[in-house]
C-alpha cells in the first residue's frame, strides 16, 4: 500500500520497550515523525536514530512527537534504546502488520531474511492527516531531515 500526503494516517497499536500498547491516536493534536527502521543494532538504523536523539529538542520545542518503529522485538528494541539511551518510545511491530500497512516492508532483504521494516518516514499532523511521506527502498539511504524538519516547524507555526 502506497499512502499519500493528504490521507488520513492508518491506526495502529504496537508495543513499545516498556510493554506497554501504544497507539497512533493517543498522539492527537501533536505532530507525530513516525521513522520505521529495517534493524537494531545497525550502523545506518543506529545513525540516523542517534541524530534524532541529539536533536530532540527540535521536536520536543515545538510540541512534535518521534515514534521509531521496526519488527524487532520489545526485548531487542529494549536493549537497543538502553544502549543507544534514545529519548523517544520504540515500537515493535514484530507482527509486520504496521510496516506492511504503512507500504514500508521489504518481502526480502539482506541474509535471507524476509519481512523487515524499511527506512521510512511520515509526519502525522495534530489532526491525523499524513502531511509528509518518505519510503526508502535502499535501507543505506537516510530519510531526508531538511525537508522533514522544514514540514515539522510548518505545522508547528
Amino acid at each position: 500500500m502506497n499512502l499519500t500526503v493528504g490521507q488520513t494516517a492508518p491506526e495502529f497499536t504496537l508495543f513499545n520497550t516498556d510493554k506497554n500498547k501504544v497507539s497512533l491516536s493517543g498522539y492527537w493534536g501533536k505532530t507525530v515523525l513516525l521513522l520505521f527502521f529495517p534493524q537494531a543494532f545497525t550502523g545506518v538504523c543506529t545513525k540516523e536514530l542517534c541524530a534524532v536523539r541529539d536533536d530532540i529538542s527540535r521536536y520536543s520545542n515545538i510540541n512534535a512527537e518521534v515514534i521509531g518503529i521496526s519488527v524487532d522485538s520489545v526485548f531487542t528494541l529494549n536493549k537497543y534504546k538502553e544502549d543507544q539511551q534514545y529519548n523517544f518510545p520504540l515500537l515493535s511491530d514484530f507482527n509486520k502488520e504496521v510496516s506492511a500497512l504503512y507500504g514500508a516492508l521489504y518481502t526480502d532483504w539482506i541474509l535471507d531474511m524476509k519481512g523487515v521494516s524499511k527506512r521510512a518516514a511520515f509526519i502525522v499532523d495534530k489532526e491525523g492527516i499524513l502531511s509528509y511521506t518518505e519510503v526508502l527502498e535502499n535501507a543505506g539511504e537516510m530519510p531526508d531531515f531538511t525537508a522533514i524538519n522544514e514540514k515539522i516547524a510548518a505545522l508547528s507555526a
